[in-house]
């Protein structure tokens, strides 16, 4: 085992043995635990054993931190990286990459040959392995582990999950050898304490030394105005003011709204939490770092800096908030107002965090957070080597009952669930290299699947309730011996006979009115009226008291019956769900003629190097021509369009579309309607946009505007328009890469590259 300057953790030491020993494991363990030493370890296995090691993790910004903390461990000569839009001494012995870019390697299309790409590699380490849990991205953890060759160790690293059995066993079945190393150790514990606006100048302990919930802390009154209840005033600088005479400082404070974060960001600027010294240090950071990047010269948020406050959020600048997390980690910034994202792996060390409500709002309303999302923030707190205890504050609101913080507070992690989702690339990669029964091999091979089991559970129990029901019914005895069969016969002969009755005593009374007899036919039907009477009389059930009893049992027993056989559908539908998916896949490709005799044709190998949303919907357009003929600005506006996500209907740009792209995005459409008619016929639910929101800012910036000018006339995010135009940017990377596009439409979306990738664009 290396030799680590310092003693290491138990789990530690377990997983380094593992490794040395040439199994795979999964290390699931509390944020901030120590998971990297277990990925040190097997660095120096590679380093020493002149082998190589992937590390991958979910987020660009992550990757190049660690290839910053690597390069200075083991030397810049030692360390590459692979994100979408960098790639930096790619056959070093180490390279961080994304977890996207080495599943795309394991395919073996665009980026060369598996065994090229994969070669002396014997560690890939898949850090933050919970993102399988991603609704987006999670099927990339998946592919990677079931594609990944058995040759190759797998070292997973996970934050706290409910089933990292599960997980283990998975990975053991269906790569090689895996332990699990599973620990709820933290070396700096953590201690929950609760904000009560009714006693503003203290932070009260949540639970007693039991567990229990604290006596002395009351629920939030509600505020009523105008018979409507409302929230009551912020309290931000009360909880903040506490913890610095508490000495409970650096803290990151979370909240779920972006213009929440600035504003609470503003209302604790006077609070005097950083010395003389300490602005001076801030502010030459400042000077030094803006003189590298001069479109921050005018940020609004600099006066708040040095008053040892920020804000860190998706609508701020990628540069910006790279200048707060410096500032942070050196202990010049004492509290950060952030979005949950800041939970998601970042190095931003603090001695506390607070979260501002454990309730937070999605596109389909408030819902109460998850207990890995409230462990994934409550673990930001506590440095390990400076602190003895972590300090996490959950502040008082009218909406949520102490009783459910300490609920939350006390509950275990949630269990990882399989967002494995087949889609038009996967299908055509793996008939690229497989027939039709090995692909379904594999796509059986997924967590999905294998958890299955867990999914079907419910719905098994949910069977075995309802034949017990069933049976129940079954066992009702007649006491005169007769079938349900009977009974329906009787109930139906008596409904007619009800039904006839009423028909005759109407005829009557409309002849009676005419002072007409009745005629033969109605006196026909009268006579055989009497004589369905006389049937009924003559079943049993006519004199039985229990009658209504036993027929209400039927409608029961058929109720259930019913459930019954929709149940079977839906645990059939369950278990085959994935493969079912990617026969829809694959018949909408078959139909496109994109496939054939189950291998991609030319432009199915387009397809299939493709990485979007709709990887179909994106080559269809590549394949119609209308990205040709196109200036780069005007390149770049289309692709804007069909890659900005449906946002909500309030936003809108009041900057138009040039006549050319307006052009083209009217043709678009009819490639949407087009593929949508054929995904619904196939039940296929992959998504496609079409919105130009974005699209005037991205021409703007290409054809050489300002910064300033470009976000000039828009009420968003700066992050949000960064964003937008990074995701343009990886299009057209994968325009000059992938085969079979035209040499002009390549030349194009070079120059358009080069023109978005400037300041502030080009900074992760």
């Amino acid at each position: 085992m290396y030799d680590f300057p310092f003693e290491l953790d138990d789990f530690q030491k377990e997983a380094c043995e593992h490794i040395s020993s040439g199994k795979s494991v999964v290390v699931c363990a509390p944020t901030g635990a120590g998971k990297t030493v277990i990925a040190q370890h097997a660095i120096h296995c590679a380093l020493q054993n002149k082998k190589r090691v992937f590390y991958t993790t979910p987020l660009k910004a992550l990757s190049n931190q660690k290839f910053n903390d690597f390069s200075n461990l083991y030397g810049a000569d030692n360390v590459g990286l692979l994100t979408g839009d960098t790639s930096v001494n790619r056959n070093a012995q180490i390279v961080v990459m994304t977890t996207e870019v080495f599943r795309n390697m394991l395919y073996g299309t665009n980026l060369g040959s598996v065994s090229d790409n994969l070669k002396n590699v014997s560690y890939v380490i898949l850090d933050e392995v919970h993102y399988m849990n991603d609704e987006q991205r999670g099927t990339v953890w998946e592919e990677s582990i079931i594609y990944c060759p058995t040759n190759i160790q797998i070292i997973a690293l996970s934050a706290t999950v409910a089933n990292a059995d599960k997980l283990t066993e998975w990975i053991n079945t269906v790569h090689s050898d895996t332990k699990l190393i599973n620990t709820d150790f933290r070396p700096v514990p953590l201690r929950f304490y609760y904000f009560d606006s009714s006693q503003p100048n203290t932070l009260l302990p949540l639970l007693t030394p039991s567990g229990d919930l604290n006596k002395k802390i009351k629920p939030e009154k509600k505020v009523f105005s105008r018979g409507k209840s409302v929230q009551k005033k912020s309290v931000v600088k009360d909880v903040i003011r506490n913890l610095h005479e508490k000495n409970m400082l650096p803290a990151i404070y979370f909240t779920f709204s972006r213009k929440k974060c600035d504003e609470q960001m503003e209302k604790c600027a006077g609070l005097e939490l950083i010395t003389r010294d300490e602005q001076k240090e801030i502010q030459s950071i400042i000077d030094e770092y803006i003189a590298e990047n001069p479109y921050l010269y005018k940020n609004k948020h600099i006066e708040y800096l040095l008053q040892g406050v920020a804000s860190h959020h998706a609508g701020l600048l990628p540069g910006w908030k790279v200048l707060v997390e410096k500032l942070f980690q050196k202990g010049l910034i004492k509290v950060v107002f952030a979005t949950e994202t800041l939970a998601a792996g970042i190095n931003m060390p603090a001695r506390s965090t607070v979260i501002s409500s454990i309730s937070k709002r999605t596109d389909s309303g408030h819902r109460t957070l998850t207990p890995s999302e409230f462990l994934q923030m409550s673990g930001r707190a506590g440095r390990r080597g400076m602190d003895e205890i972590g300090y996490v504050t959950i502040v008082g609101t009218a909406f949520q009952p102490p009783e459910e913080v300490a609920e939350l507070v006390l509950s275990d992690a949630n269990p990882l669930e399989s967002k494995f989702s087949p889609s038009y690339s996967m299908v055509l990669n793996l008939l690229q290299r497989f027939s039709l029964e090995e692909a379904k091999e594999l796509v059986l091979k997924s967590f999905g699947y294998f958890s299955s089991g867990s999914r079907v559970e419910p719905l098994i129990k949910l069977k075995e309730f309802n034949q017990e029901k069933i049976d129940e019914c079954n066992s009702f005895k007649c006491w005169c011996n007769r079938s349900n069969k009977d009974l329906l016969e009787y109930n139906k002969c008596r409904d007619i006979y009800v039904q006839n009755r009423k028909v005759f005593k109407t005829i009557q009374k409309q002849e009676k009115k005419k002072n007409r007899a009745l005629p033969e036919e109605a006196i026909a039907f009268g006579e055989q009226t009497k004589s369905m009477l006389n049937n009924m009389h003559s079943f049993e059930c006519d004199t039985c008291k229990l009658f209504k009893k036993h027929m209400k049992v039927i409608d029961i027993l058929n109720r259930y019956e019913n459930k019954q056989i929709a149940l079977d559908k839906e645990i059939e539908k369950q278990k085959d769900i994935f493969w079912n998916k990617f026969l829809s896949h694959r018949a909408v490709l078959i139909n496109y003629q994109y496939l054939k005799d189950d291998y991609p044709t030319e432009q199915g190998i387009t397809i299939s190097q493709l990485r979007s949303e709709n990887e179909l919907f994106m080559a269809k357009i590549i394949f119609s021509g209308l990205l040709e003929n196109h200036t780069p600005a005007e390149l770049a506006s289309v692709i804007c369009a069909i890659t900005t996500e449906d946002m909500r209907a309030d936003m809108y740009s009041r900057l138009p579309l040039s006549p050319n792209v307006r052009k083209t995005l009217n043709k678009i459409k009819d490639i949407k309607r087009d593929i949508e008619k054929q995904q619904k016929y196939y039940d296929v639910e992959d998504p496609m946009y079409i919105n130009g929101f974005y699209s005037p800012l991205i021409e703007m910036w290409v054809n050489g505007a300002e910064w300033e000018t470009v976000i000039g006339d828009i009420e968003i995010g700066e992050g949000d328009v960064v964003r937008s135009f990074k995701r343009v940017v990886d299009v057209l990377r994968q325009l000059c890469t992938i085969s079979n596009i035209p040499e002009a439409l390549v030349f194009t979306a070079r120059e358009a590259i080069e023109a978005i990738q400037k300041s502030p664009i080009d900074v992760d």
